[in-house]
C-alpha cells in the first residue's frame, strides 16, 4: 500500500506525529498556510498536486478542511483522495462541534494553535507590508494594523494539541492577547479527526486494490 499526504503546514506537526514511523506513508507535501485567502489557487493548487500522485499511490490524504473553496474537490481528483470533514483547520483540531460550542460561545475569537502562536506578530508585520507598501507614508504601523484587524474581537483561545513542548508557544499567545488587550483561554484540540483521515485513506487504498482501479472510487471525507 502506497499513501500520498497532501496538507497545510498547519497540520505538519499533529500529521508527523501520527505517521512518522509509517512504511505506507511514501509522500509527504506541506503547502504554505494562506492559500486559503485566495480560493480558486488554492483548489487549483492542491487538484494538481493529488494529481501529479497518479499512479505512484494508491490514496492521498488532503489535509485540509473545506477551507473556502475544497467542498467538492475530491470529485476532481484524479487519485482516490480523502479530505478532512471540517470547515477549517481549527475545526479539525477541535472537531466541528466543538468548534461550533466555542463560538456560539464567543464570536470574537483569535483561535491560536501552536503553529499560530508562534506566527505572533512578526506573520502580520509581513502582511501589512505585502498589502500596504506604503503603510510608513501613511502613518501606520504594526500596533495600528492589528487593532483594526482585531476590532471587535474579545479573547484568544489557545488550543493545546497534548503534543507536548507548548510552553513556549504559550507564552507568545499570552503575549499576543495581552497586546491586545483581549482575555486569553486554554483548551485541549484533538487528533482524532487527523487520525481518522489516515485510516480513510488507507481504506480507500485497500479498496482500491479491490475493485482494480481509481475510476471506480469517488473521493471522501472523514471525521
Amino acid at each position: 500500500m502506497k499513501i500520498g499526504v497532501i496538507a497545510c503546514e498547519t497540520f505538519e506537526r499533529g500529521l508527523e506525529h501520527l505517521i512518522k514511523d509509517d512504511r505506507d506513508i511514501v509522500h509527504k507535501e506541506y503547502l504554505e498556510f494562506g492559500l486559503h485567502e485566495h480560493p480558486e489557487v488554492l483548489k487549483k493548487t492542491v487538484i494538481e498536486k493529488v494529481n501529479a500522485l497518479e499512479g505512484k499511490v494508491d490514496a492521498v490524504l488532503l489535509g485540509y478542511g473545506i477551507c473556502n473553496s475544497l467542498a467538492e474537490v475530491t470529485e476532481e481528483m484524479r487519485v482516490p483522495t480523502v479530505r478532512l470533514d471540517a470547515d477549517d483547520c481549527i475545526g479539525v483540531l477541535l472537531t466541528p462541534a466543538e468548534y461550533e460550542k466555542e463560538r456560539k460561545m464567543c464570536a470574537g475569537t483569535m483561535y491560536h494553535t501552536p503553529y499560530f502562536a508562534r506566527m505572533n506578530r512578526e506573520w502580520f508585520e509581513k502582511e501589512m507590508r505585502k498589502k500596504m507598501p506604503n503603510y510608513e507614508e501613511v502613518g501606520i504601523d504594526i500596533d495600528w494594523y492589528l487593532r483594526v484587524m482585531f476590532d471587535g474581537y474579545s479573547r484568544v483561545l489557545f488550543i493545546d494539541d497534548r503534543l507536548g513542548n507548548v510552553q513556549e508557544c504559550i507564552d507568545m499567545s499570552k503575549q499576543f492577547a495581552d497586546e491586545l488587550d483581549l482575555r486569553w483561554e486554554c483548551r485541549e484540540g484533538t487528533l482524532a479527526m487527523l487520525a481518522k483521515g489516515i485510516e480513510r485513506t488507507k481504506e480507500l487504498a485497500k479498496a482500491k486494490g479491490k475493485v482494480g482501479g481509481p475510476s471506480q472510487l469517488q473521493g471522501i471525507s472523514a471525521q
